[in-house]
């Protein structure tokens, strides 16, 4: 039996629906209400469907073709697929990332524009002028990958361990030298840390990007250099390299047997590269909560994992507020350290 309220309401909504100039809100308004009043229970949009129909545009500061650039296709290929969710992503280059992540810190906070962002994000919040906040500026949504740097020689250099690189350079301060892209980069402040803990005088030389290291390491150039796999790979295979150590925290799959830094005199030492996605600040929770799904289940999904580590790319999805930690961690790192090296812009 329907109380006088909701046989009065579905009256009017009776009417209300037979009419043709029927008010398309008004109407789904009283259909909700109508609903209710006669017990049946109204089930709102599931907020996760938030992006379903969008386009999302990850933006990354480096050129197009390098290892970042065919990771995160990687990953936005398997979202697309295993979601119906359009991605693309876009390349935009220069100032070191700062004009990537200065652009999405300015773009809408709706979940639309991601931005791929790195230890370079906070390095050049510290030692340069920049419109974006690296933490306040971005809400975390996973850490993506992280990817090993290898201290490496020309194949014709005398020098086989790490040990044997600092024990020349103690003997022969400033003489020897160690290359990477730079200056104020992530290897850049690695080797300078490295050089303190060694007491190792070799002077830094650096360059604009992988390709040019490494044609200076293998024409001799300089002494030594510090790469990522993607960049040395090819030449540690073909003999025209070779790898003293790696800075990465762990062993990596390509060279199992090269040592870590740790492993070889240095415990305190490591030095990950970490590449992670972000969004602009305020942009939703739930839209947040929807992305972080989605990219974990591609980092977790075992093709997915087998093509990166091949690239030595290593899934380290650390999501949400355990990214945002990580964020936090390396913050203080890099303060700190850019402080007691007096690592000054250049």
């Amino acid at each position: 039996m329907l109380s006088k309220r909701a046989s009065d309401f579905l009256a009017q909504f009776a009417w209300l629906s037979g009419s043709h100039e029927i008010n398309m809100q008004k109407f789904l308004t009283l259909t909700i209400g109508a609903l209710a009043l006669v017990g049946l229970t109204v089930v709102a949009p599931d907020p996760s469907w938030s992006q379903s129909g969008r386009t999302i545009h990850v933006i990354i500061g480096v050129p197009p073709g390098g290892s970042i650039d065919v990771m995160v296709r990687i990953l936005a290929d398997y979202v697309a697929n295993a979601k119906g969710q359009s991605i693309i992503v876009e390349s935009r280059p220069g100032a070191g990332g700062i004009i990537a992540a200065e652009a999405v810190a300015r773009a809408a906070p709706d979940g639309n524009t991601l931005l791929v962002n790195n230890n370079g994000t906070f390095i050049n919040a510290i030692l340069r002028k920049v419109t974006y906040d690296p933490q306040a500026g971005f809400e975390p949504i996973c850490n993506l990958v992280t990817t090993p740097q290898i201290i490496v020689v020309n194949s014709a250099s005398p020098y086989r361990t790490l040990a044997e690189l600092f024990d020349a350079a103690r003997a022969r301060p400033g003489e020897l030298s160690i290359a990477s892209v730079g200056p104020n980069t992530t290897q850049h402040i690695a080797i300078e840390r490295l050089k303190r803990l060694a007491r190792a005088d070799l002077t830094y030389v650096p360059y604009p990007g992988g390709a040019p290291t490494v044609n200076a390491l293998l024409g001799a150039h300089v002494t030594s250099a510090v790469l990522n796999w993607s960049e040395i790979g090819e030449q540690l295979a073909a003999g025209k390299a070779r790898a003293l150590a790696t800075m990465a925290s762990r062993r990596i799959e390509p060279l199992p047997n090269l040592p870590t830094v740790a492993e070889s005199g240095y415990p305190d030492f490591e030095t990950d590269v970490w590449f992670g996605l972000v969004a602009p600040a305020k942009t939703p929770k739930d839209t947040i909560s929807q992305l972080i799904d989605w990219f974990e289940a591609a980092l977790l999904a075992p093709e997915i994992k087998a093509k990166l580590t091949g690239q030595a790319l290593y899934p380290d999805p650390k999501c949400g507020s355990a990214f945002a930690v990580h964020l936090q961690r390396q913050s203080d790192l890099y303060a700190r350290l850019i402080r007691e090296l007096q690592i000054k812009a250049e």
